[in-house]
């Protein structure tokens, strides 16, 4: 009797943890399922959005044929003439200017975050700059038109056309709106995403990396150069494409301050268009269904041109750390 009360002592345990881990197994794969069709449907709704615009677009691009309306640059509603490429121009140009405003002031600020300021300093200065990425871009626009318009009119524009105008980007009248104003104004708005992202990513360096470099007789700078940049760098491309991504989608701070005039030009001062604002500015005077065609067009194609930039930046970044 004492040894069939040890056996079973011996062998349900054994038999209670198969049974625990096969519990635990059927959990992980309905966990899995369960994460995975989250994540298919996720590209469901994105190819669904994709298919519900060009099936909206149909009738603008029938008409004079998809390269045609995309390199088309004309748009005239009352003639039913439509054209997307002032929008395309005016949305890249505003987008990739702010961004070489505001990468480097973004990610500057984040070092000193990171690696320069006091603690003191950095829990003041940090919830500052994450409060700026939660102001309404009405808010930014109406700074724009009241406050940075009239300096870009009388000050800036004036500036550069005196001592860079003999450059085709700063030729013409000081508006005071136009891609310039705008572009400033995407940099303003983006500068907080770089800020906060590459803050806690260059947060993550392993302290005893820069120990070890200064250790070796390293300045701050070379540490900074040297070890903490190189570590953090697929992380701050990730937040430059975070804002890139911002940038090419808003509507109301640009649409307040880059003139809504669709043309292409060389200069920087010169009022413009971009696809968000056309969109906005003229959705409810759609009054045919061709016009209204050709605005659900400039959508999809501000859908595919987001697509198109990221899938770009995030190669960059995969090219990047592979380097590495």
């Amino acid at each position: 009797m004492t040894v069939a009360v040890e056996i079973d002592d011996i062998v349900m345990p054994e038999q209670s943890r198969d049974v625990e881990r096969k519990s635990f197994v059927q959990a992980d794969k309905v966990f899995k399922a369960v994460i995975g069709f989250f994540a298919f449907l996720v590209i469901v709704l994105l190819v669904w959005l994709g298919l519900q615009l060009y099936s909206s677009s149909k009738l603008a691009f029938s008409s004079v044929g998809i390269w045609k309306f995309i390199e088309g640059s004309t748009w005239d509603p009352v003639t039913g003439v439509f054209g997307a490429l002032p929008f395309i121009y005016g949305t890249l140009l505003t987008s990739f200017l702010s961004l070489l405003i505001a990468t480097p002031l973004g990610v500057g600020t984040a070092v000193f975050l990171a690696e320069l300021s006091p603690k003191w300093l950095r829990r003041m200065l940090q919830p500052l700059v994450e409060l700026l990425a939660g102001i309404p871009s009405v808010i930014y626009g109406l700074w724009g038109i009241f406050v940075l318009s009239p300096l870009m009119a009388n000050s800036v524009e004036p500036f550069l056309m005196d001592h860079f105008g003999f450059l085709p980007f700063f030729k013409g009248y000081p508006l005071g709106i136009g891609f310039l104003t705008a572009a400033i104004i995407l940099a303003i708005m983006i500068v907080p995403f770089i800020t906060s992202v590459s803050t806690e990513v260059l947060s993550t360096v392993p302290v005893p990396l820069k120990e070890g470099m200064y250790a070796l007789g390293a300045t701050r700078w070379e540490t900074v150069k040297k070890i903490a940049l190189p570590y953090a760098k697929s992380g701050i491309f990730g937040s430059i494409v975070l804002a890139l991504a911002r940038a090419l989608g808003e509507t109301m701070a640009v649409t307040m301050v880059i003139g809504n005039t669709p043309q292409i030009s060389k200069s920087l001062l010169d009022p413009g268009y971009t696809m968000s604002a056309v969109i906005a500015n003229e959705f409810t005077e759609a009054a045919d269904a061709h016009y209204l065609s050709a605005l659900i067009a400039i959508a999809f194609i501000l859908l595919l041109v987001t697509l198109i930039v990221n899938a770009v930046a995030r190669w960059l970044i995969w090219r990047t750390t592979r380097a590495n």
